[in-house]
């Protein structure tokens, strides 16, 4: 029911509210098209611009996606339920699976843009990782595309003293990834640190990821820590927030 405080809302927000609910009530399912700007306008005496924003709301919230010369469609991409604790459980890695496996059940999963390079490390980077004066990073960078949707942008930092000469300074790091190629080395990751924070996205990150720059991203930096607290990695990932759901199921 319409109250007092609704009636104040944007025509541009009623319209989109309103087109919220059709898809919730099923009335536009997945991969549905959606009225198009001269529909909206006919339909509710709007200008072009109010039927644009009206669109670009569902849009921005991961609702509805553009598609060149076609129009706005429902998103029919389900988002990713990201278990926050088991995917980096060593029973994961260490027995040569993707941490990724936790959460993507039978989905496509692509990696690609991956680049390694060694570079002079971060001052945030060098502090965290207690690097000494001058000490270099190997710098592993990729993206992660889940059903043909980029989803998530990466940047891991490691020490080059810990992972010179070993897989993790190659593309591909081999079964179980960095953190079973670190074990290997001898630095087993023991403990993880995870802080998240969220922002608008940069023109740059909008691109990679396909998104509209109105979409937030979730911006989540992880440390691994081997033995006596030793931090032997930085991972900074960038997710698309419309992509997401962040699950942590832990004990009390």
């Amino acid at each position: 029911m319409t109250n007092t405080d609704d009636d104040r809302r944007p025509k541009y927000q009623r319209i989109a509210d309103s087109l919220r609910e059709a898809i919730q009530s099923g009335e536009y399912g997945p991969g549905d098209r959606l009225p198009g700007e001269n529909e909206l306008m006919a339909a509710h005496g709007v200008a072009r611009m109010t039927a644009r924003q009206a669109l670009s709301v569902l849009k921005d919230e991961g609702v509805a996606e553009s598609r060149k010369g076609a129009g706005v469609f429902v998103r029919s991409f389900r988002p990713l339920r990201r278990r926050g604790i088991q995917r980096l459980a060593q029973e994961q890695w260490g027995s040569g699976r993707s941490i990724w496996s936790a959460d993507i059940e039978n989905r496509t999963l692509v990696v690609d843009q991956v680049t390694v390079s060694e570079e002079a490390a971060p001052e945030g980077v060098s502090q965290v990782l207690d690097l000494a004066e001058g000490e270099t990073v190997c710098v592993r960078r990729r993206r992660f595309v889940l059903d043909e949707k980029a989803v998530l942008l990466a940047t891991s930092y490691l020490p080059t003293s810990v992972v010179a000469g070993s897989a993790i300074t190659q593309e591909d790091t081999g079964p179980g990834g960095t953190y079973a190629r670190l074990a290997e080395l001898g630095y087993k990751p023991v403990h993880f640190r995870e802080e998240i924070r969220s922002r608008m996205p940069t023109r740059a990150e909008a691109e990679q990821l396909s998104i509209s720059a109105g979409t937030p991203v979730i911006l989540i930096c992880r440390t691994a820590f081997a033995d006596e607290g030793r931090p032997v990695e930085i991972n900074e990932m960038t997710l698309d927030a419309a992509s997401y759901i962040l699950e942590y199921d832990f004990d009390a």
